[in-house]
């Protein structure tokens, strides 16, 4: 292939994916620049920037937060978030270097149950969750971590153990000569090497627990509300919905999840790669 056909492969690649970016992020400006509209001029202008008479400034964004109490379901948003997915990527790490280490009839048996979670449907289990989960009295903030740790852990202990596969234990016998017990070699040799593992890991699931509705709503309902429940409340009666403020709530509850998308980014790939095809 010569340089002019390599040069007009490349342009097309990249109006390809120019498109396909516009694609995906087209939905998020429209709801970015309807946050600033009055909220009679959204159904009829959506797709129009705000000018002189339909901007609205920031009156979405405080009426949005007065209505759905935004502050307090952040905050239980992130803590939820936080401390759900330390619990996934800790436990689940120590859990896969245990399978790949340790090698029996146990560990194999144990590998396979993790793997068969992931196809098992949430919603085959979501009624006997519900009710164990409230006769266990797992049915508040704190609880509901156990649970995202049992539904989180399938995936996060196969990229684990796919990557660790490919870590000598030539390593980790050299700490344990130098004198470390399991849980110092574990967390200071082997969690360093796990990495771009880990933060893939986390990063997965943060996006999903942040985002997450049903869940939540099923266990703690309207009395720890986290912010996909409290923006559902901006729904009035016979399906009114106020849709400046929900807008507004929206860009806010994006905002914190696109961040750390965007600073951990590089790590997503080199983590998937190397937890899923090891091995």
């Amino acid at each position: 292939m010569n340089s002019s056909s390599k040069a007009f492969s490349k342009a097309v690649l990249y109006a390809v994916l120019a498109v396909a970016s516009a694609v995906f992020l087209a939905p998020i400006l429209i709801v970015v620049i309807n946050s600033f509209k009055g909220k009679l001029y959204i159904s009829d202008e959506p797709f129009s920037l705000p000018d002189g008479e339909t901007f609205a400034g920031l009156e979405n964004y405080t009426s949005g937060i007065e209505k759905t109490e935004f502050i307090s379901a952040f905050g239980w948003s992130l803590f939820i978030t936080v401390f759900s997915v330390l619990a996934i990527v800790i436990f689940t790490s120590m859990t896969a270097w245990y399978i790949v280490r340790v090698k029996n009839f146990f560990t194999k048996a144990l590998y396979f149950i993790f793997i068969f979670s992931m196809i098992v449907p949430f919603q085959m289990v979501m009624f006997t969750m519900t009710k164990t989960a409230a006769e266990l009295s797992l049915d508040t903030p704190w609880g509901i971590i156990l649970i995202y740790l049992g539904f989180g852990a399938g995936l996060a202990v196969f990229m684990f153990c796919g990557f660790l596969k490919s870590v000598p234990l030539e390593i980790e016998e050299a700490a344990m000569i130098d004198g470390c017990n399991p849980l110092q070699t574990f967390f200071m040799v082997v969690f360093p090497i796990l990495r771009p593992t880990a933060i893939t890991v986390a990063i997965l699931n943060a996006m999903w627990i942040w985002n997450d509705y049903l869940l939540p709503y099923l266990l703690i309902g309207s009395e720890y509300k986290t912010i996909p429940i409290a923006v559902q409340y901006l729904r009035g009666g016979y399906g009114s919905v106020d849709m400046g403020a929900l807008m507004a709530m929206l860009v806010l509850s994006i905002v914190p999840i696109i961040i750390f998308y965007l600073f951990c980014q590089k790590y997503i790939i080199k983590g998937i790669v190397a937890g899923a095809v090891k091995g």
